[in-house]
This record gives structure tokens, sequence and C-alpha cells, in this order.
């Protein structure tokens, strides 16, 4: 029951933090579908991503794990599917530049979009857990 809790929190903040950073999540009624997704994503993670990469697990040995992701790019669809009122309809992110580095502006769409923010959950959230270790 802890663990599922921690998930649900870390999931919930991770997806609050993209959304502010990210366009392209819609989150129609606000907090209380952003707490609903984040219910419903730690409970996808915990349950059904575990078969997703035991079916993906000879192409994850293929490639030294480099397609982990897709089993979490999976498991967001499926997100998407199951909660009303939360959609990702594009990735879209501004840029970012200081004096030292420079970030340019990138755009998504469709599955490109679910892919992309796969990637930033998880490593979003990867370092959240590192940190709370």
């Amino acid at each position: 029951m802890r663990g599922i809790l921690k998930h649900f929190i870390i999931d919930t903040v991770c997806l609050y933090l993209i959304s502010l950073a990210v366009n392209g999540m819609v989150f129609a009624k606000g907090i209380e579908t952003i707490v609903l997704t984040g219910l419903v994503l730690a409970l996808t993670t915990l349950i059904i991503k575990p078969i997703i990469n035991i079916l993906l697990l000879p192409i994850n040995l293929i490639t030294f794990g480099l397609f982990k992701w897709a089993g979490y790019a999976i498991t967001l669809y499926l997100v998407t599917l199951i909660v009303p009122g939360f959609k990702i309809l594009e990735f879209v992110f501004k840029g970012y530049e200081t004096y030292w580095l420079s970030i340019p502006s990138i755009s998504f769409h469709g599955a490109l979009a679910i892919i992309a923010f796969s990637f930033v959950i998880t490593l979003t959230s990867s370092i959240i857990y590192w940190i709370f270790k």
C-alpha cells in the first residue's frame, strides 16, 4: 500500500510539473483530472507495465534496455484511453536559452507526442525517485 501511495504522489507531481513546462497535455477538469490521471498512471505502471516489459523483453535484450521507453509509452496511451478528460494532443516545448545553453523549440503530434511525453515523464520520475530513495 505504501508503494502504491509513493507511486501515486510521484506520478501526480511529475504530471503537474511537466504540464507546466511543456504544452500539449489537456486536463479537462483541472486538478481533479490531474489527480485521477496520477492514480490511473500509478496503477497501470504497477500492474500493466511489467506485463508489457515482459512482452518487449527480446527487443530490450537486443537493444540493451534502450527500448524500455516503449513500455511507458504504451502505458501512457492506455491512461489516455481510460481517464476521461485527459488527452495528449501535441508535444510543444517552446525552447530554453541561457548564456551557456540553448535548447531549440520542439513540436510533435500524434504518436510521437505520446513517445516524447513518455521520455519526459520517465526522466522526471526517475530523478524524483532517485532524490527520495
